[in-house]
């Protein structure tokens, strides 16, 4: 049952609207850099672009579609209309208030400090509470799951959990502890400098803070990806989930070691210790394991679908899988570009490979290749599944969906390859501006020029995407039915303590990042003689 549709597409529309905007500012801001743009003469506006760009799709993107989704499947799988609606609504408008308030100082230069801070760099005061606002009403978001799910339990004692239920909790509690350590950079470090209360900053201690955050947000982006995998392609190409106790493990794996392994990107930081960041780096490896599960589980639902389908043979089932179903398109180029930048994953947490393309286009190329490419295209297949559930309308042009779908993952590969190329052969990140005549830069060019051709084969699929949506509301009614997930091929009857309940795993996942992170914070807080004079955007 979706009772609140309205809600749910308020969350969806504007998450779309906002992507759709920072998309063209990624597409500008390749252009520009690129051999075939021209010159701004005013790096400054590219660094605005750059942090819109980077603060909408880090913040307010993914989270929109998260809290969206998120409503859908409490309805849908709990078959109970949302506790809390107008708190629901609260939480939205703190994010259309926060992005907002976000937004105009960087259009005015005067917040061009990327999404990631960068301290002591310090911009206007009101880019930071609007980030803070944003965060705010995703954790209204994060206590009502919690509530609704509460309730269920009480009106079903004993029975499982639904698997979507229970991962997107899973989702919302990771979100809530990621989001405290840029909580706690902004309002113990960033925020006082920023509204004029100090002058100095400890750039060293902020940065442990946001690495905090830094790389379990990419899991929290993932998780309605992962959901997708598990609880809708099965059902969407006629299969069922090969193991419904395997997927729980995998979410409770995210939800325990995606926290503590941040400082992975502070290995060039001289503030943290080599064993810490031993510690971090081996923790990230673990990452690996609910992500190999996911394949092997997935795979296997998709290979179940297919016999279904009378594929026969060692691989000859392939063949019998409907590539002309959108949702399994999307399913494999999601898989594909997850491999490709998870393998690039493992050259990041090495400590001695990491130095090679540090703060290199390798970089770039990587967390757009996992976001860009395999989350984002899910959130693509997640929104085209829904529509006509809460629109009550049909999306009948398949066609034009799968070319929008290859589009993306065309635009993806052509933009990302060349970036880990350039990284390799030593190109910065964050630059402006290169001059391509000269010798020692110029055979990179023709390796740029394909990743701007590309951010326009993003752009073109993007307004394919919106375009698509748009259109679907104005179908022909159609009665979609009942909105369902996949079922088991054994449906649990019931679930273990353990792989039904979030308790023990939240507090493993506080214990370990306490663990990892409480010494260096502590260590860097009780220092003296740390702090930096500020650096303040657009200061005279």
């Amino acid at each position: 049952m979706l009772v609140n549709r309205k809600l749910i597409l308020a969350h969806f529309w504007l998450a779309f609207a906002v992507f759709g905007i920072a998309l063209t500012l990624g597409a500008w801001q390749m252009f520009i850099r690129s051999p075939i743009g021209t010159w701004l003469s005013n790096p400054e506006l590219y660094y605005r672009s750059l942090t819109a760009h980077g603060t909408v799709m880090g913040y307010v993107f993914p989270t929109l579609v998260a809290m969206g989704f998120g409503y859908a499947i409490s309805e849908s799988a709990l078959q109970q209309r949302l506790v809390g609606v107008r708190w629901a609504w609260t939480g939205f408008w703190l994010i259309v208030i926060g992005s907002v308030m976000a937004v105009i100082p960087i259009a005015m230069g005067r917040a061009s400090v990327l999404y990631t801070f960068y301290p002591p760099l310090i911009g206007n005061v009101f880019y930071y509470l609007g980030v803070v606002l944003v965060v705010v009403g995703s954790w209204i978001w994060v206590a009502l799951m919690s509530i609704n799910l509460h309730v269920w339990r009480k009106a079903h004692p004993g029975a499982p959990v639904p698997l979507a239920m229970f991962a997107n909790v899973a989702g919302s509690y990771l979100w809530a502890w990621t989001a405290v350590g840029a909580a706690l950079e902004l309002l113990l470090q960033i925020i006082p400098v920023a509204a004029g209360l100090k002058a100095t900053i400890d750039a060293g201690l902020a940065r442990v803070f946001f690495s905090w955050t830094l790389h379990a947000i990419v899991y929290f982006w993932l998780m309605p990806t992962y959901i997708a995998y598990y609880t809708i392609v099965p059902r969407a190409i006629g299969g069922r989930v090969y193991s419904d106790s395997m997927a729980r493990i995998s979410f409770i794996l995210f939800l325990v070691v995606a926290m503590p392994i941040g400082m992975h990107h502070t290995f060039a930081d001289p503030q943290v210790g080599a064993g810490f960041k031993f510690i971090h780096s081996a923790f990230t490896a673990l990452v690996a394991l609910p992500t190999l599960l996911t394949v092997f589980t997935i795979c296997a639902s998709v290979e179940i679908a297919a016999r279904l389908r009378g594929g026969r043979g060692l691989f000859g089932w392939i063949k019998a899988l409907p590539w002309d179903n959108p949702m399994m398109l999307a399913l494999a180029f999601s898989f594909v570009m997850l491999g490709f930048g998870g393998a690039g994953g493992l050259i990041n947490m090495s400590y001695q490979l990491d130095a090679s393309i540090h703060n290199t286009q390798w970089i770039t190329g990587h967390f757009h290749l996992i976001f860009g490419g395999a989350i984002v295209i899910m959130y693509f297949a997640i929104a085209y599944d829904l529509w006509p559930h809460l629109t009550g309308r049909e999306l009948i042009d398949l066609r034009l969906i799968r070319t929008q779908l290859w589009l993306w993952f065309i635009g993806m590969i052509v933009t990302t390859f060349p970036w880990h190329w350039v990284g390799i052969l030593g190109m910065p990140r964050r630059m402006a501006y290169f001059d391509f005549g000269d010798p020692a830069i110029a055979p990179q060019a023709l390796s740029v020029t394909f990743s701007a051709i590309g951010g326009f084969i993003l752009l073109a699929s993007g307004i394919m995407f919106i375009v698509i949506l748009a259109r679907g509301m104005r179908a022909p009614q159609a009665d979609a039915g009942p909105y369902r997930f996949a079922l088991a091929v054994h449906q649990p009857a019931t679930v273990p303590v353990a792989l039904n309940t979030h308790g023990l795993w939240v507090a493993l996942m506080i214990g370990l990042t306490l663990t990892n992170y409480g010494y260096p914070i502590l260590n860097l807080a009780l220092s003296e003689g740390t702090s930096v004079p500020a650096v303040y955007v657009g200061a005279q």
